[in-house]
C-alpha cells in the first residue's frame, strides 16, 4: 500500500538515515574529568593550585571515613569564568566551586591499625588454617539458604523485618540439619 501511494512517494529519503534508537557509532568522548593529583599541593605550606594554575582557600582540616584531610575550595569568582570546568567538576551546570580534599599518610586511626591486625593474623600459619575451616562451617549455610531454600532475596523492607525474615531462614536450616541428624525435635 506504501509502495502506491503518492503521499509515501518521498519514504526512500528517511531509509538512508541510521536508525535513532540503536546508533551504534562511537559518542564523542569527555575529557577525563581533574584527580586530586592534578592539583599542587603544598602540605608543608598547606597551599593548593589547581590545574589552572589558581590559589584555592583552605577549608580547614576534617576527618572524612576516619581519616584525617586538609580540604580546599575555589573562589566564586575565579571557578565561576573558568574555561576548564568541564574537566574539574561532575556537574557544572549545578556545582559552583570546585573542592578538594588531601588525606594525612601520618595519621593512622584506629581503623586502619585493626585491619592491619587482622590481616597479619589472617596471614599467619594459623590464620589460613582456621581461615581454611571457614569454608566447612560458614559458607556451606549461605549455599544452602541460597540455593536449596531458594531465599536469595529477601521479600520484605526495612532493617528489622529483614533480620526477622533472615532469622526464620536460619531458624530453618538449623531444624532442618537436626531433623537430618537423627535428632528428635
Amino acid at each position: 500500500m506504501r509502495q502506491r501511494d503518492p503521499r509515501f512517494d518521498n519514504q526512500t529519503r528517511h531509509q538512508d538515515k541510521p536508525d535513532p534508537l540503536h546508533d551504534k557509532s562511537a559518542k564523542k568522548k569527555k575529557p577525563p574529568r581533574y584527580k586530586p593529583a592534578d592539583f599542587t599541593y603544598d602540605p608543608e605550606a598547606r597551599t593548593c593550585i589547581c590545574p589552572a594554575g589558581q590559589p584555592l582557600y583552605r577549608h580547614g582540616d576534617c576527618v572524612i571515613n576516619g581519616k584525617s584531610a586538609v580540604r580546599f575550595e575555589g573562589a566564586k569568582g575565579i571557578c565561576s569564568p573558568c574555561t576548564q570546568r568541564e574537566r574539574c567538576l561532575r556537574t557544572p551546570r549545578e556545582t559552583v566551586t570546585r573542592q578538594v580534599a588531601f588525606f594525612d599518610d601520618k595519621s593512622a586511626t584506629d581503623a586502619d591499625r585493626v585491619v592491619q591486625q587482622m590481616k597479619q593474623r589472617i596471614d599467619s600459619d594459623e590464620g589460613k588454617l582456621l581461615y581454611g575451616q571457614r569454608f566447612a562451617t560458614v559458607e556451606p549455610v549461605f549455599g544452602n539458604i541460597r540455593a536449596t531454600k531458594r531465599s536469595n532475596r529477601f521479600t520484605y523492607r526495612g532493617r528489622r523485618k529483614v533480620n526477622g525474615q533472615w532469622l526464620l531462614f536460619c531458624l530453618v536450616h538449623n531444624i532442618e540439619k537436626l531433623a537430618n541428624d537423627g535428632i528428635p525435635v
